[in-house]
């Protein structure tokens, strides 16, 4: 199997056909025939996955992975990769706001550059003024917070090699992004300026990127611990030469402390950084609970193989990790 295209499956029934049709197609012009559709359908709640498992009926490439239930985007493409069993490996969004077409610059790039991943990344990130400005703003936040800088304006559109796939499903992390995952395999990566659309509306809410962000700087960055820690030991040390400067000032000229309102401010303020360093402190302390819990991070329902499928032999005898029906 030369090549596996890999995507998920969430309210995406308006695009199925068209999305494999135009894949096919690409595909059949840079590998001819040998090459496998892996859709993994994340618990999506309109007819997906019966659109999908009816053009399976009809062609052998595909194959559907069927969730018990939504585990999240980002999980569900780790499951998908982790079944890919093509010698190069191309993820890619099925609502066509990513192009399947974008396969054909992307094996190019690779090949002339000898690359193991080619990624796209946009021009200038889509959306309203709010959309740009917040996105925009996470960058910010993540330099200065993050352990490891992204990308600007990354899509999920990437082709990636056998090796760098390998490597890429080998983390046990059950609380990521993928995007830093991406990173943190390495090899040799370049990147592909590429067009977005916009189609459809995003089905991520503003909550659910605020989310998205708290978790993935609390599951990438040593450097907040640290700047708690630098931030305590400054309060302290501020705290003694200010209680060595009252004690010697009374003993000199017997002005003693007067006044409640410089007080109640500095019971606030350390009391609000009390709860902040707290709040930083619990949501470690939940993705370490998390981590050492060891659940799988999907669980598959059924896989159904397109009729007559190439690969079909090939996946059965391929060892993947965790048990039969789970990804761990």
């Amino acid at each position: 199997m030369k090549l596996s295209i890999v995507s998920t499956l969430y309210m995406s029934e308006a695009h199925i056909d068209e999305f494999c049709d135009r894949i096919s197609a690409v595909a059949r012009h840079l590998v001819g025939d040998e090459f496998e559709i892996i859709l993994v359908n994340d618990g999506s709640p309109d007819h997906s996955l019966d659109l999908a498992l009816a053009r399976s009926a009809v062609d052998r490439h595909l194959t559907i992975i069927d969730l018990s239930r939504n585990f999240g985007h980002h999980k569900a493409m780790m499951t998908g990769l982790a079944h890919a069993i093509g010698g190069r490996v191309f993820l890619i969004d099925c609502d066509l706001e990513e192009e399947p077409e974008w396969l054909l610059p992307f094996a190019g790039q690779m090949s002339e550059r000898q690359l193991d991943v080619v990624y796209g990344v946009q021009q200038s990130r889509r959306g309203g003024a709010f959309e740009r400005w917040t996105g925009a703003l996470f960058f910010l936040i993540n330099d200065a917070l993050s352990d490891f800088q992204l990308p600007r304006n990354l899509v999920i559109a990437r082709l990636m090699t056998r090796a760098y796939v390998t490597a890429l499903v080998s983390h046990q992390d059950h609380e990521f992004i993928i995007a830093h995952l991406f990173q943190l395999t390495g090899f040799r990566q370049g990147s592909q300026v590429v067009a977005k659309h916009s189609l459809s509306p995003t089905t991520y809410s503003v909550s659910r990127r605020v989310q998205m962000a708290v978790r993935y700087l609390m599951t990438t960055s040593t450097r907040i611990l640290y700047i708690v820690l630098y931030f305590g030991m400054s309060v302290s040390v501020l705290s003694f030469l200010l209680i060595f400067f009252y004690i010697v000032r009374y003993l000199v000229s017997g002005i003693g402390v007067t006044g409640f309102t410089s007080l109640i401010v500095s019971i606030w303020f350390f009391g609000g950084m009390t709860m902040l360093v707290l709040g930083v402190l619990s949501v470690y302390i939940a993705n370490i609970l998390s981590e050492a819990k060891r659940r799988p991070y999907t669980i598959i329902r059924d896989i159904h193989h397109g009729v007559g499928g190439a690969g079909n032999d090939a996946r059965e005898n391929q060892s993947s990790p965790g048990s039969p029906g789970v990804v761990d």
